[in-house]
């Protein structure tokens, strides 16, 4: 075996650990595999007698990649697909084992994804590499440019909202949450009646220019006009406490969008969708009824 070939190899060893990775700083197994792919790039090109060890230098050097991904989303433009569309990169699926697909979404949990999506980049990469992959912070410091005290403090905002998603409970709402339940079964069903029964008539939808580009309209009136909006396209929507109102979340690809429901006696009066990432980081967001503690946490 020449040395291309044993580096190959040693690089296949680690590809399940770079992936899992990758796919918790990405949130997106396309996206995850290309990560991966350009770590080994840069591993076939780099001079390898200063690697001493080979895991944590591949781990650092697809960490660095995902960070670099992360940043480029905000000037990325998706193409409209309704208010909640397929995931994006459905060409590269097949490059994805269905099994190992399946194995690392059920590792990670859609709500803690969603909670994760929230978070800078920056406090993606420390909370990522450190509590769930025990990177130390001295480590992670270089890749996000930080001090090992400021790497420290970026995982430790991005734990306590973590662990804030999974352990706080539903607020007294009464009513609040069998209006959501029903208005994300009826919109999944395509029940224009049901819809038309929670829905107050005067009922305003708005979304924000984030939302907007990935479909949502910017401003619709009226029960009947809305309900012709939700039905049938709202898809992967779960309830969530938003600032402690009960509302939704849902993941479009990579773009986390919230809807906050404002209800009153009974019936939804307004319905504002937020997608913009900094307004995001600003959202008390809870996830309801997930299991996002499922997630390894130190401290």
């Amino acid at each position: 075996m020449d040395e291309h070939d044993w580096l190959a190899a040693q690089f296949e060893a680690e590809r399940p650990h770079l992936r899992a990775v990758a796919y918790r700083m990405l949130g997106s197994l396309p996206e995850a595999e290309d990560a991966v792919q350009e770590g080994w790039l840069h591993l076939s090109r780099s001079d390898k007698t200063g690697i001493g060890n080979l895991r944590g230098w591949l781990t650092t050097v697809v960490a660095r990649i995902c960070l670099d991904m992360l940043r480029s989303r905000k000037s990325r433009r998706e193409e409209p697909a309704g208010l909640v569309g397929p995931e994006p990169g459905g060409e590269r699926q097949d490059r994805i084992d269905p099994e190992e697909e399946m194995e690392l979404s059920d590792s990670v949990g859609q709500a803690l994804l969603i909670v994760l999506d929230t978070l800078s980049p920056a406090e993606r990469l420390a909370f990522v590499l450190h509590d769930l992959f025990d990177v130390p912070f001295n480590e992670i410091a270089p890749i996000v440019g930080r001090s090992g005290a400021a790497a420290k403090k970026l995982a430790s905002r991005a734990r306590r909202r973590v662990r804030e998603a999974g352990r706080r409970k539903e607020a007294d709402h009464p009513g609040g949450r069998e209006v959501v339940d029903a208005f994300l079964k009826a919109s999944r069903e395509g029940d224009f009646g049901a819809l038309l029964t929670l829905l107050d008539p005067d009922v305003v939808l708005r979304a924000d220019r984030a939302a907007v580009s990935v479909g949502a309209p910017g401003e619709v009136r009226g029960a009947r006009a809305v309900a012709r909006q939700v039905s049938g396209r709202v898809r992967g929507l779960q309830p969530a406490l938003v600032n402690g109102a009960v509302g939704a979340v849902a993941r479009r690809g990579q773009q986390v969008l919230v809807f906050r429901l404002t209800i009153k006696s009974g019936k939804i009066v307004e319905i504002h969708v937020v997608a913009d990432p900094e307004h995001l980081r600003h959202l008390d967001l809870v996830i309801l009824d997930s299991d996002v503690e499922r997630a390894r946490l130190h401290g």
